[in-house]
C-alpha cells in the first residue's frame, strides 16, 4: 500500500493519519510499541523528504498478512531527489538534524539506494525487537524518558502528534 505525498509539510501530518489507518485492520493494535515506532518513523521519513527535497514522495507500507510476534514491517520513502540522505547529529539546541539519528535508533534495520532519477529509504522494524541506544558523534546518547520507550530520552527531538 503506498501514498503519494507532495512537497509540502502538511503532508507529514496526512502521512502519519494513513499509517495508523493502515494498521488499524492489520492485527497490530495502535498502543504497542511497534505501532507508536512505526508513527515515528513515518513522521521522521516523510519529514526528510518534505523538507530536504522539495519533490514529491512516494510512502509505502508493507505490514504482514499475519501479525505473529516476529512480525516485521517495512516502511520506505521513495522521492525524485539524487541527493543522499546525510546523517548527522545536531548540537545544543539546533532543531533539526536528529532524524536519521531517531531511524537509526528506532528501527531494526535501514538503508537507502538510489533508484531511477531519484532514491528510496527505507527502515525495518521487527515487533519483538527491544528499543536501542541511539550512537551519535561517536558516542552513545543517553536516551531515557520517552513514553513508551524505556531507556530512551527524546530531548531536543521535534515530534508533533497528529
Amino acid at each position: 500500500m503506498q501514498l503519494e505525498i507532495r512537497p509540502d509539510p502538511a503532508e507529514v501530518g496526512r502521512a502519519r493519519r494513513w499509517a495508523r489507518s493502515r494498521l488499524a485492520g492489520s492485527g497490530i493494535e495502535a498502543d504497542e510499541p511497534l505501532a507508536e515506532t512505526l508513527i515515528l518513523l513515518v513522521s521522521e521519513l516523510v519529514t526528510n523528504a518534505v523538507v530536504h527535497t522539495g519533490c514529491p514522495a512516494v510512502l509505502r507500507l508493507s505490514l504482514p498478512d499475519v501479525v505473529t510476534e516476529s512480525a516485521t514491517v517495512r516502511l520506505e520513502v521513495a522521492d525524485t531527489s539524487c541527493k543522499a540522505p546525510v546523517p548527522r547529529c545536531a548540537d545544543g539546541d539546533e532543531t533539526g538534524g536528529r532524524g536519521l539519528a531517531l531511524v537509526d535508533g528506532l528501527a531494526d534495520r535501514w538503508g537507502w539506494s538510489a533508484e531511477g532519477t531519484g532514491k528510496r529509504i527505507w527502515c525495518e522494524i521487527d515487533r519483538d525487537s527491544e528499543p536501542r541506544e541511539v550512537a551519535c558523534g561517536g558516542g552513545v546518547a543517553a536516551y531515557e524518558g520517552f513514553e513508551g520507550y524505556e531507556g530512551l530520552d527524546f530531548e531536543g527531538f521535534a515530534y508533533e502528534a497528529v
